[in-house]
């Protein structure tokens, strides 16, 4: 095998897997450990991959980066549907409630179509779409104007403009990371100013964060942990930052997968 075809299946392996071993590759293609490394070397000096201790992973994407909704809706799915269900019990008639752009905010507005005389505001396309499809008569849907981001999200100063003069009971948040420096985040400037709108306009801030989200960080700080009344999130956050959380945030909701 050609020193090119090997690397163009080390990378593809990579790519499927999210890393690999010098000493297993070595022995799947027949050569030494010093030419998968050479090989791991002209990949990571491409961009394609990044070099760690005895292989290569995967690199890691930029704070700025933003996959699109229909990517980060087959992510953590179980998740999602646990933290969207506990989110549901928050939610009582003739609330009026606000929900931020993201797949767990939508996975959360399924469960919310059949709540009487609802008002919802959202800068989502998808969950407007929710509602519109499968919402009660009785129910008000909001959608903000603004520019649309790769997630779907309606953001920038007409959707700020739409939302400063709102007064809500609840805003159910979603993040694209959260950490103990950074806050809450988000990879789109834009998209940070439009959810601390939201945050200002609603009296209870509930953020809804899978465990993958813990040490993210996007670009942007959305607001500081402290700042959310309450965080749901799952089983498979780690010890160390469930005792943080516990201390940072009024009240940290712990959710199995489903």
């Amino acid at each position: 095998m050609l020193a090119q075809q090997r690397q163009s299946a080390i990378l593809d392996r990579v790519r499927a897997t999210g890393g690999v071993r010098v000493s297993e590759l070595a022995t799947e293609y027949g050569v030494s450990d010093m030419t998968i490394r050479r090989d791991l070397e002209a990949l990571a000096d491409r961009g394609l991959l990044a070099k760690v201790h005895g292989g290569a992973t995967t690199v890691s994407p930029g704070s700025a980066y933003e996959p699109g909704f229909a990517a980060k809706s087959v992510r953590q799915r179980g998740e999602k549907t646990a933290i969207a269900m506990r989110a549901a019990a928050l939610v009582s008639p003739g609330d009026a409630i606000a929900l931020s752009a993201g797949t767990t905010t939508a996975e959360l507005a399924q469960r919310l179509v059949d709540v009487p005389s609802l008002t919802v505001v959202t800068n989502s396309i998808p969950v407007a779409d929710v509602f519109y499809r499968g919402g009660r008569p009785d129910q008000t849907v909001v959608l903000t104007g603004g520019t649309r981001t790769p997630s779907d999200a309606l953001v920038g100063p007409v959707a700020v403009a739409a939302i400063a003069s709102l007064h809500l009971d609840l805003l159910f948040l979603g993040v694209h990371g959260m950490s103990e420096r950074a806050g809450y985040t988000t990879p789109n400037l834009m998209e940070a100013d439009t959810d601390r709108a939201l945050v200002e306009a609603s009296e209870r801030l509930v953020v809804l964060a899978d465990h993958t989200k813990w040490g993210t960080v996007g670009i942007s700080s959305i607001v500081p942990l402290e700042r959310a009344d309450v965080l749901i999130t799952d089983s498979g956050l780690d010890e160390d930052a469930r005792a943080l959380l516990s201390e940072t945030v009024p009240e940290l909701v712990v959710v199995n997968p489903q």
